[in-house]
């Protein structure tokens, strides 16, 4: 296991989000974008749109009519107009206008559920918490790290077993990865610096 995390160290020495974001706003806003979206695909619409809208009194001001158009090349982005205006006045409303750094207070806002927020928390340095994504889930079942068959259930299991010192920043490790070395289709065994650690890489290259 540590050895895992050793090795992608070694390659990744300071992983962090692929989503731009210049404040903790703009962060909670790009991970809600990014639900069913490419990280490269969000960054295109919100380098727009944080011109315009990096806080929530600005985002309420630029209303639904506004945001639609900025965010329409993103999947599913009617509802995530309605949730991020939704999210926006509610943080005015209910926080001063600043985004509530505990895990509670930000999956209470609309759009914002249990990954998003360890995300948010994670890429803060708040919580060393492990958001799984689809990428987390195949890479940590491929390493034989997990075999529960839910997000959360995974997240729980990577919790119990991933040394401390490491979780800050497994989370991106194993995003990153499953990302560029382990795809879902054609996983890039042969130039994998973890293959001999691997119980799944013998199917993929017929070893």
């Amino acid at each position: 296991m540590e050895e895992i995390f050793v090795r992608l160290s070694g390659v990744m020495p300071d992983p962090k989000t692929e989503l731009d974001f210049v404040n903790p706003y703009t962060l909670v806003v790009a991970v809600a974008l990014s639900a069913q979206a490419t990280d490269v695909g969000v960054n295109k619409a919100t380098k727009a749109l944080f011109a315009v809208a990096d806080t929530p009194q600005k985002m309420l001001t630029l209303g639904e009519e506004g945001l639609i158009p900025l965010i329409a090349s993103i999947g599913l982005y009617r509802t995530k107009a309605k949730n991020v205006i939704a999210a926006a006045r509610m943080l005015v409303e209910k926080h001063g206008g600043e985004v509530p750094l505990n895990r509670t207070d930000l999956q209470a806002l609309p759009g914002v559920g249990r990954k998003t927020a360890s995300v948010v928390l994670n890429e803060l340095g708040i919580e060393p918490a492990i958001a799984v994504d689809t990428h987390v889930f195949r890479v940590s079942h491929r390493l034989g790290l997990a075999n529960a068959a839910t997000p959360d259930k995974v997240e729980q299991q990577l919790h119990k077993i991933v040394p401390e010192a490491w979780l800050p920043k497994a989370h991106h490790w194993l995003i990153l990865h499953g990302r560029y070395t382990c795809l879902a289709q054609r996983p890039k065994c042969p130039g994998c610096v973890i293959s001999d650690l691997c119980p799944s890489r013998a199917s993929f290259m017929g070893v």
